[in-house]
């Protein structure tokens, strides 16, 4: 038998906006693009002025890399949160039902989930079930900022909602995709057998050079934030170009395939929702 390949566990890198203006002089050709399949969000086009202010939250602003649209991606929302030294939420979520997964990419904070304190550092994951009464604080003298992924829990009868948890993506061990020698991995956060999740974020990994060898097309929606490195992918008919900071936003059905560019490892956070029935009628 085969051994399967042990892979090598290097201390990652994450990119995280700063915001600022271009100049007056720049150019304003652009690789952001918005069509019927996919959108492409180049990191330069999270600027000061595309930022949001949200309810209850201090010393604390958002970029919106993705909403719900009717006929597009429809399940989730995806954040990123910059939230100064003193700043934070005592009430951050504002509508029942909501799960939500946090991942750190800079600086440090204070996540309080049902009353228990959890200090987190960059790579740092936290899933928090639509039950869970949370805040977070920033209680250090820098930044912080994180992912913000949220979608509205769908329950199912007979099936009890996941608990929440802490970890850092030290902490997991990629699971090589088979027959790829270890060169595309995943890093997994929760059991993909457990059906009490209906969403996975996880972290995909592609050393120099690996590949997605085929056009994946299939009825998950997708976020894509490219935490590091840089590839060619194929989006729907189109391949772009894109490297960290970079956000792709794909529908369900649209055909997807990588060149990981190199010379260093090409990584993204991933959403994809998982585990339900298609709705056929509107959730409630």
């Amino acid at each position: 038998m085969n051994a399967k390949p042990e892979l090598k566990m290097t201390k990652p890198t994450y990119y995280a906006p700063h915001g600022g203006l271009p100049p007056q002089t720049q150019l304003l050709t652009d690789r952001a693009m918005f069509t019927e399949a996919y959108a492409v969000i180049p990191k330069g086009t999270n600027s000061d002025i595309v930022t949001s202010l949200l309810p209850f939250w201090g010393k604390s602003r958002f970029w919106v890399i993705a909403r719900p649209l009717s006929g597009f991606a429809e399940t989730f929302s995806h954040y990123i949160a910059e939230v100064l030294p003193g700043g934070g939420s005592e009430r951050p979520e504002t509508e029942q039902g909501v799960e939500a997964v946090l991942f750190v990419v800079e600086g440090q904070m204070v996540l309080t989930i049902d009353g228990a304190e959890h200090e987190m550092a960059e790579g740092g994951y936290a899933f928090l079930p639509p039950v869970a009464t949370w805040k977070l604080t920033n209680t250090s003298d820098s930044p912080v900022r994180f992912h913000w992924i949220r979608k509205a829990y769908q329950a199912v009868e007979g099936i009890e909602a996941p608990q929440a948890f802490v970890t850092n993506e030290q902490e997991v061990t990629p699971t090589a995709m088979p027959g790829t020698d270890g060169k595309w991995a995943t890093s997994r956060f929760v059991d993909v057998n457990d059906l009490s999740h209906d969403m996975h974020v996880t972290i995909v990994t592609f050393e120099p050079g690996a590949v997605i060898p085929f056009a994946e097309t299939h009825v998950m929606e997708h976020g894509l934030y490219v935490l590091e490195g840089k590839a060619v992918y194929r989006l729907n008919q189109d391949w772009v170009e894109v490297e960290a900071g970079d956000y792709m936003w794909l529908r369900a059905f649209c055909p997807q395939a990588c060149y990981a560019g190199g010379p260093g490892k090409f990584r993204y956070l991933l959403y994809k929702d998982v585990n339900r029935h298609m709705p056929l009628a509107p959730l409630r």
